[in-house]
């Protein structure tokens, strides 16, 4: 039976040595005298490590204090010099007595095991950093839309978001959206693939292509879901300029085919007119021509206003006159609707540097904006729209204030876009993106306050010396300054 044990002892596939209370080994097997020769008699901090004194957390020393196992990982320097990695594991000899003789030392070569670590950390390093720099947005999120995991162009573009619902990081959102990618990829497991609208941590406004998928665990189940994002907003910016010129002539086809008929009319009348010699009926016709050729240049001049740029006619502005006839023109609206309006201008308003024609076709889109604001809005017994004017060096102020149906956050940051309408199939989405981009040729500013249900306030400045176009410095404002505010 000894003969056995001691062939075991002898061909065991590890490293198996006895060591004494001097920590002097007196016993090493066939695989020990192979890799570090004949070193009986020597200390095993000598043979194992080259070194001069004892290791430190020795655990032969710990067996012989408490005669427990104790076990480690080392690093051994065998006889030609070559490192090998081990887990160690010792456990006490005793004597009849059960007294501890002896320590038994077992060193299991992990060097295969460490080589494949490092591999497998180098692989989730390469991970770590394609998932990093990729140029793309990518986050990954859990079975409650928390963000758990995100990229750096993710962090530069949305902010620090990590731990909080997408929702509220890619659309600042207060509750999940309608149709929900990442939950249906939940449900099913199946990847998919959407457009979106996602608003930065600047308010700036995103066109991305989504794709999410799902991320399994060892049962099988999903236990996350990676949604990467990719930036195509120069696309459909493109996309949209040339689809704005071709709504904004199909918007205008029936009318355009309206005035070739009356000048058809006209024509017909002058022609008749002379052959009849009738002068009177000559010139009513010659004025039908004129109105007819003086609206057709007039639509043909919005159409290339609003397809492209085109330079400011600037002249002085005169506000009073402006605004009142604009309220004028609106009066019989707002009354069909029910609805109050409050024109506000002091007589000595003054002037300010501006393309008239295109000003009043700016406060026309906010104002009945904000009209059918209140038009949509059923939870409140009695509207009204209060329009004012202002001069507050160095601007020309103009307000619009309504008590209407207001708009929560991700609207606001929309309302200028272009396309963007909520309002359905009632809105086309040029209106306020076409005041937008008039405000800003006159190096104005134009901002919205507004809270659902509470109504909204347009503040635009335009400046009162000609300068080009910029984006001066926000001025706050406050909701308690809205109609069905605290004040007015």
């Amino acid at each position: 039976m000894a003969e056995r044990f001691e062939q075991y002892f002898e061909q065991m596939p590890c490293y198996l040595s006895v060591h004494d209370r001097d920590f002097r080994i007196i016993e090493g097997n066939r695989r020990f005298r192979d890799d570090f020769g004949d070193r009986i008699g020597d200390k095993c901090f000598a043979v194992y490590k080259h070194r001069d004194e004892i290791c430190p957390d020795c655990p032969v020393e710990m067996t012989f204090a408490d005669g427990k196992s104790h076990g480690s990982e080392q690093l051994l320097t065998t006889q030609h010099g070559s490192e090998t990695p081990v887990m160690v594991h010792t456990t006490p000899i005793r004597d009849d007595q059960g007294e501890i003789t002896a320590v038994l030392e077992m060193h299991a070569d992990v060097s295969k095991i460490k080589a494949l670590e490092a591999k497998l950390g180098r692989s989730r390093q390469q991970l770590s950093e394609l998932f990093e720099r990729v140029p793309c947005y990518l986050s990954v999120q859990g079975p409650d839309l928390v963000i758990q995991h995100a990229n750096g162009a993710f962090r530069d573009t949305f902010g620090a978001s990590v731990g909080d619902q997408c929702f509220r990081a890619y659309k600042h959102r207060d509750e999940q959206c309608l149709v929900c990618p990442a939950k249906a990829v939940f449900e099913d497991g199946k990847p998919r693939h959407h457009e979106e609208v996602l608003t930065t941590a600047t308010g700036d406004r995103l066109n991305v292509i989504c794709t999410t998928s799902p991320i399994t665990g060892a049962d099988g189940e999903v236990s996350a879901v990676i949604e990467m994002s990719t930036d195509i907003t120069q696309m459909r910016q493109l996309q949209s300029q040339l689809t704005s010129i071709g709504l904004l002539v199909g918007s205008i086809s029936h009318g355009i085919k309206g005035l070739l008929t009356g000048l058809d009319g006209g024509i017909y009348m002058v022609n008749t007119g002379f052959e009849k010699k009738k002068p009177e009926r000559v010139k009513k016709g010659w004025d039908m021509i004129q109105r007819n050729v003086h609206r057709i240049r007039s639509m043909v001049l919005d159409i290339l206003y609003y397809a492209k740029d085109r330079d400011l006619d600037v002249t002085k502005v005169d506000v009073a006159e402006l605004v009142t006839d604009l309220g004028e023109q609106l009066t019989k609206k707002a009354s069909d609707l029910d609805i109050a309006l409050d024109v506000e201008v002091a007589s000595d308003v003054g002037t300010f540097p501006g393309d008239v024609k295109a000003t009043r076709a700016m406060l026309l889109n906010v104002l009945e904006n904000s009209l059918e604001a209140c038009r949509a809005d059923r939870n409140k017994s009695s509207h009204r729209v209060k329009f004012a004017a202002r001069r507050a060096d160095p601007w020309m102020v103009f307000e619009v204030e309504d008590n209407g149906i207001g708009m929560d956050q991700e609207t606001r940051e929309k309302v200028f876009s272009l396309f963007f309408s909520s309002k359905g199939i009632q809105g086309t989405g040029l209106g306020l993106f076409i005041s937008n981009k008039i405000v800003d040729k006159h190096g104005g500013s134009i901002k919205v306050d507004s809270q659902p249900g509470r109504g909204s306030r347009f503040l635009i400045r335009l400046p009162l010396e000609a300068r080009p176009s910029t984006k001066p410095d926000d001025h706050e404002l406050t909701m308690g300054q809205l109609p069905g505010g605290t004040s007015n």
